[in-house]
């Protein structure tokens, strides 16, 4: 009988040894992270595999909380509830981005990339700059995920600037490069909150938008415009940022499996997003929108002097003379030695 509890002391041991080891690797750290980015969608889905990669990791100590399909709500929302402390980090476009650094808007300047070749070169010549610019506003950068090259969606043919004139534009509210860029084109813009733009062209409030075409078929606004200016207006900047205060509470160890993650899932994101907006332009074709191309060099000129003319009106609001100088020369030094035409 002596012996009788000892099967019991043994079974009681393995419970307590199995439950200790599980709190040892129990998650320690929860991101709470938000996005417009809707379930099933690329971004989403990289997003979680960055995600899963974290964990996997980390031992199960850190991960993200995702909330996704704006539930949170709109870039400016989901920066306010970061700053609050109510979400720790986000998905976030240029308008976001422009929250935490007016000074980084110049990755979504009207007309100043023509090719992702140079928007690589761009961020390769300017990233210590730029991801120093989040962290003195207190944020992380944990990967550059572009939305992509965005065009003007319209239900009149829009070949020249002129055409522009009594396009009903819309424009997101609040967004500056954007009202910026058509008021050069001299359009004044309609702003409207992106959940309002899809029955505002149904309504006929609008004729007229802006997104990257991936986004456009998403959002289904392809079926509600007849044209596409096959002309690039803009590349649309997005990002994977982190409220630096919640990065400072992890151990050196997982800011490191962190960072080099981010920086690997979201150059696989935009790789494939690139990808898939390419894919869109061919089913807005088969969808019946017709793509309007430019080709002669005088009209290019022309958009080309009317983004420079945009760009400039930003100095003093979102960055300086002597910034946008470098960044111009940047580009054009760049497009000059692969054959372009400088602007």
């Amino acid at each position: 009988m002596k012996h009788s509890f000892l099967p019991m002391v043994v079974t009681a041991v393995c419970v307590l040894t199995l439950v200790m080891g599980s709190s040892l690797h129990a998650q320690q750290y929860t991101l709470k992270f938000a996005s417009l980015a809707t379930e099933g969608s690329t971004w989403l889905n990289v997003m979680k595999e960055y995600d899963a990669a974290v964990r996997k990791e980390s031992g199960g100590r850190l991960g993200f909380r995702i909330y996704a399909g704006g539930v949170q709500g709109e870039d400016k929302d989901v920066m306010r509830k970061i700053r609050l402390g109510q979400l720790h980090s986000a998905g976030i476009t240029g308008v976001g981005i422009g929250e935490i650094s007016p000074k980084l808007r110049i990755h979504d300047a009207p007309f100043l990339f023509s090719t992702y070749d140079e928007v690589d070169h761009f961020l390769k010549t300017f990233e210590e700059e730029l991801q120093q610019e989040f962290i003195k506003n207190d944020y992380i950068n944990l990967g550059w995920a572009e939305v992509g090259f965005v065009y003007v969606l319209t239900n009149k043919p829009v070949r020249s600037v002129a055409d522009m004139n009594g396009v009903k534009m819309w424009s997101w509210e609040g967004d500056q490069v954007a009202e910026a860029a058509f008021r050069a084109l001299g359009v004044s813009p309609i702003p409207l909150s992106v959940v309002d733009v899809l029955t505002s062209l149904q309504t006929g409030l609008i004729n007229g938008a802006y997104t990257a075409p991936l986004a456009a078929v998403a959002l289904q606004w392809n079926t509600r415009i007849k044209y596409m200016l096959n002309v690039p207006l803009a590349d649309a900047s997005g990002a994977v940022v982190l409220s630096k205060k919640k990065f400072d509470t992890l151990p050196p160890d997982l800011q490191e499996i962190l960072v080099r993650n981010g920086k690997k899932y979201m150059t696989q994101l935009t790789a494939k997003s690139r990808a898939e907006n390419a894919a869109a332009i061919q089913t807005m074709k088969r969808n019946g929108v017709q793509m309007i191309e430019v080709s002669d060099q005088k009209t290019l000129k022309e958009f080309a002097a009317i983004g420079k003319k945009a760009r400039q009106s930003l100095v003093g609001k979102l960055f300086d003379q002597d910034f946008l100088n470098r960044v111009e020369k940047t580009v054009d030094d760049f497009r000059a030695k692969q054959g372009g035409v400088k602007k």
